[in-house]
């Protein structure tokens, strides 16, 4: 019988790095996407999710939607992970390319576990003014 898992983080970041050591570098985090003009296009996005405390075999799924309209910006596919024991814990890293958002204000990233939501948190994405 599998044992549910922990979500022990979920962190939005510009780019993430593994040392030789395997530790892993989360670097640029943020909250808040600042864009000069909409529809926007942010380049490269990383969220890093942790599993922890949980035995069997699992599956993760991250989606990107428009807090005002629901409209979905992107989704991952299923991202299958093991937990052989209660001790062990499993990192998935999911780079997002070209993500295009549609108009200024909040936006949800939400983590799935087997098709189930288990944790969402805004990110905003806010209009910056061109300075003359």
């Amino acid at each position: 019988m599998d044992i549910r898992p922990n979500l022990q983080f979920s962190v939005v970041c510009d780019d993430v790095r593994r040392e030789d050591n395997g530790k892993f570098m989360l670097l640029g985090i943020f909250e808040a996407i600042n864009a000069r003009e909409f529809p926007a296009r942010h380049q490269t996005m990383f969220v890093a999710n942790r599993w922890c405390k949980g035995e069997g075999s699992f599956t993760q799924k991250i989606r990107i939607i428009s807090a005002k309209d629901k409209a979905l910006v992107f989704q991952t596919e299923d991202q299958p992970f093991q937990l052989t024991d209660i001790d062990t814990h499993h990192t998935i890293i999911s780079k997002f390319n070209n993500l295009l958002f549609q108009d200024p204000g909040k936006y949800w990233v939400e983590v799935f576990l087997n098709n189930e939501l288990i944790l969402n948190y805004p990110i905003m994405l806010k209009h910056m003014e061109i300075k003359k």
